[in-house]
């Protein structure tokens, strides 16, 4: 986005004649020698680097031969991935692919045409896309890069500059559960975008049958359309078929998913130059009037705003200004500085388009990404105001999950200690104040690092209160209209012996009448009315007071409330401290890290809270039996780790036996593994060990090179059912799948082809075979499959390790032999770059000085 054309100047014609003097030839010319020099002198450099400078284990892979490439056919830990080639395009390949039933979007948009108000797009832009997102199933970078913020946007773009960059299935997610649009992007830009518009806009077929092909991804996938960036000079031949393209796509959207967009990018114009306009006009207007909207180039200047209004008439919501938030030529210079942008263009009532708010995290902006986030969005916050508003419908539930975690526990059990990320289990976002303001009593964050009652994140309350004051933030802004049935509110809190929390809850009628009610914490109710009788209209004492046995320190709080007819509009966290004299029910904290005297102090205040939930007493989870589900394995592969341990790695996959689809978004994954306690007694109980393995978003899963500890007879795979209130099925009641290990070692199938060696499968079954990497300079074994089938690959870096494998002394001689071979190679090779160099270097001072 934003390129610029590099100005042509003609060459210039030399008319003296040679030999000439060095100084005598023009600066230009020089410079293309030097080059030319450079270019021939770097790969001798390179060679004789190579043959004297040592090189590290690290570089040695790297200079060896590359893994096979990636074949998206093959099984192998789920992932999301562009497609680059039209020709992938156009075959509908994608949906032949491993890949595709684990990136489709599980969470459905609830909100339809965009708001008819200056609206905010945010583009997604960093280090070529596909990074720790790319992992379906999750990845392990806790830091990882997250948007939590989605209350302050409409619309989200994920950019790359690959042909079709599809958006991973966790960004759609987490943007569609607070009504945010996704978008995809169809780009082509240099010479290879020059030969894929020759084939896409060759006829009117072509086009409309490329912008069909992009209109069934979306629509499979479950995101909601496109950005069109065409940053090609065309032939003016060629713009008749481009407009039918973009109508094309723009019309099947529609008709396949009301609510979709298609979003035009300010690149090539109407009469087929590549020339960006920083405004709507006449030359960009025609793209425009076809679509949903247009992304305005960054490089605007103060008055192109308002003239893009102008220009868009009653579309001007319809208009997008770019903002790089890098600051490369854009109004206000982006960076902490992007809300000067925002403003001007909220004043001109025209939408925006945050291009690359990445920008924090990829140049690590102080003191911490978190910190640096919040308040680089609260300036965002201030100049545009919040977007999206949340609760609208019950039930609600959220557990603050920001999408990453140090653990992850579910019902305040913690079931794995191994740092995670994964966007898609993002839960819905609080909407915290950032202040930098010191005089705050209460510091509130989201942690990631304390123990969590849900997911891997809380709410963290920290800092002094004294006497009677209390401390109130805000959590949620909704917008819930409420009937007949009471209301239910449940709340886990974890706190020192003294610190409460409660719920603030505002309302509004249709006669603009509010009423502010307390939902009060555990505590004597004397002491808590006359706290706060006169501070709120209502206050209410929980119903429920229950200590989690499995959590020490955990408790759940339920309250209800009976408002018909109002409106909910806001959710607010309250923290007041108890007298201890008074304290109906202690709350025991059971955090190691909670420093004693904090815990004694009267002034000093701690609490945690893990998750919030809101429901009607008709809304309560009803879980299908396991009979009503059938689970099946397939794509099971065996292999063996050096240590001859078994890997399993196999994809498991669930639907409901009548056909109807599961209304749940979240499938949380275990294992049980079942072994005899006496071998060949089959009479003897069976030893049973649970271990989560993952949370699945659609209704499959893969098992990757999951290790089997040696007498384990069978392998349980229970899949448990999440409902939308963050309840979850009983894993003794959970649907399942009982893999016996010996008959599927059994069926796996063996070839003996090859040189073999044990405790190595590839992925087709089949026993490996020992190849040579094409390095001349360090030739290193591998393994692969026999019959090159299969996609398995994997380094053996020595002979040792080929000798702890199994090799037979035959081929480890033989690599012995290779290596040898090539070490008299480089003798060889050494008196022949010396002599080329030898030859350079006279045939330059030659030609330069004479």
């Amino acid at each position: 986005m934003g390129k610029r054309k590099e100005d042509s100047k003609p060459a210039k014609v030399l008319n003296s004649s040679f030999p000439m003097q060095f100084s005598q030839i023009p600066a230009s010319l020089k410079r293309q020698i030097l080059i030319s020099f450079k270019n021939l002198l770097k790969p001798i450099h390179n060679a004789f680097k190579n043959l004297f400078i040592p090189m590290s284990q690290e570089q040695l892979q790297a200079s060896s031969a590359s893994p096979p490439p990636f074949d998206p056919s093959q099984p192998s830990t789920p992932i999301s991935y562009p497609i680059k080639t039209l020709q992938e395009l156009e075959s509908r390949s994608y949906f032949s692919s491993f890949h595709y039933p684990f990136n489709v979007a599980s969470v459905p948009i609830q909100s339809g045409s965009l708001p008819s108000r200056p609206r905010m797009l945010v583009c997604h832009d960093m280090a070529g896309g596909y990074l720790d997102d790319k992992w379906v199933q999750g990845g392990t970078n806790e830091g990882a890069y997250a948007i939590w913020h989605w209350y302050l946007m409409d619309v989200f773009v994920y950019f790359s500059h690959s042909l079709v960059t599809l958006p991973p299935p966790c960004w759609t997610n987490a943007a569609h559960k607070h009504g945010v649009k996704v978008l995809g992007t169809f780009i082509t830009e240099w010479d290879e975008g020059r030969a894929i518009c020759n084939a896409l806009l060759s006829t009117k077929e072509s086009a409309q049958m490329y912008a069909e092909r992009l209109t069934e991804l979306a629509v499979a996938l479950g995101f909601d359309g496109w950005l069109i960036n065409m940053e090609v000079a065309l032939a003016k031949g060629q713009i008749p078929n481009l407009k039918e393209f973009v109508s094309h796509l723009t019309q099947t959207m529609h008709s396949s998913m009301p609510g979709s967009l298609v979003i035009w990018y300010d690149s090539v114009t109407i009469d087929s130059s590549l020339e960006w306009q920083d405004q709507l006009n006449n030359k960009n207007k025609p793209f425009f009037d076809i679509c949903d909207g247009i992304f305005i180039n960054y490089t605007w200047a103060e008055s192109y705003p308002k003239i893009s209004a102008d220009a868009a008439g009653d579309r001007k919501f319809d208009v997008y200004m770019g903002i790089d938030v890098f600051g490369r030529n854009t109004y206000g210079g982006g960076q902490w500085n992007t809300n000067v942008a925002l403003d001007l263009l909220k004043k001109e009532e025209v939408s925006a388009a945050i291009f690359a708010p990445g920008w924090v995290y990829e140049t690590k902006q102080p003191p911490d990404f978190q910190t640096a986030q919040n308040r680089w969005w609260s300036l965002i916050e201030k100049s545009w105001g919040i977007q999206q508003k949340y609760p609208r419908v019950l039930p609600f539930y959220s557990n603050f999950d920001q999408g990453h975690g140090y653990h992850f526990a579910i019902d305040a059990v913690q079931v794995s200690d191994t740092p995670w990320c994964n966007i898609s289990c993002q839960s819905f976002q609080p909407f915290l104040e950032f202040s930098e303001d010191s005089t705050n009593t209460i510091q509130v964050i989201v942690n990631s690092k304390e123990a969590s009652y849900s997911g891997g994140g809380n709410i963290t309350f920290k800092g002094t209160l004294q006497g009677n004051d209390y401390f109130r933030t805000r959590l949620f802004l909704g917008e819930i209209l409420l009937g007949n049935l009471p209301v239910h509110f449940t709340y886990s809190l974890k706190s020192d012996s003294s610190s409460l929390v409660g719920l603030s809850l505002e309302f509004s009628s249709t006669l603009n009448e509010r009423m502010s009610v307390l939902l009060a914490a555990q505590g004597s109710t004397l002491l808590t009315m006359n706290q706060f009788s006169s501070k709120f209209s209502k206050v209410i004492m929980p119903h429920r007071v229950v200590k989690i046995e499995a959590a020490p320190g955990w408790v759940i709080q339920e309250s209800s409330i009976a408002m018909n007819g109002y409106i909910l509009t806001e959710i607010h966290a309250v923290c007041y401290k108890s007298k201890p004299d008074f304290i109906d029910l202690k709350l025991n904290s059971g955090s190691d890290h909670l420093d004693n005297d904090l815990a004694r102090s009267p002034s000093n205040y701690y609490a945690v809270l893990g998750h919030l939930m809101v429901k009607t007493s008709d809304q309560n989870p009803d879980f299908l039996p396991s009979s009503s589900w059938l689970v099946e394995v397939q794509h099971i592969k065996w292999a063996s780790d050096l240590q001859g341990a078994k890997t399993l790695s196999a994809k498991i996959i669930w639907k409901l036996k009548d056909g109807n689809y599961s209304m749940s978004q979240n499938y949380n994954v275990y294992v049980e593994k079942l072994a005899n306690e006496e071998v060949g007694n089959p009479g003897t109980m069976l030893k049973r060990e649970q271990e989560y393995l993952g949370v699945a978003q659609v209704e499959a899963f893969y098992v990757s090179d999951f290790v089997v500890p040696s007498g384990t007879s069978s392998l349980k795979f229970i899949i448990q059912v999440c409902g939308t209130d963050g309840a979850s099925q009983k894993l003794d009641d959970s649907p399942y799948f009982q893999l016996d290990i010996e008959d599927s070692i059994s069926s796996s199938g063996t070839n003996d082809d090859g040189m073999k060696f044990r405790n190595r499968k590839c992925e087709c079954g089949k026993k490996a075979v020992i190849k040579f990497s094409k390095s001349k300079n360090s030739p290193q074994p591998y393994c692969c499959c026999p019959t090159d089938s299969c996609s398995y690959f994997e380094w053996c870096f020595s002979t040792q390790d080929c000798r702890r494998s199994n090799v037979s002394e035959t081929d480890v001689s033989m690599i012995a032999e290779l290596r040898e071979i090539h070490n008299n190679y480089n003798l060889v090779k050494i008196l022949v770059v010396g002599t080329i160099v030898w030859l350079l270097g006279y045939y330059l001072c030659f030609f330069c000085w004479s």
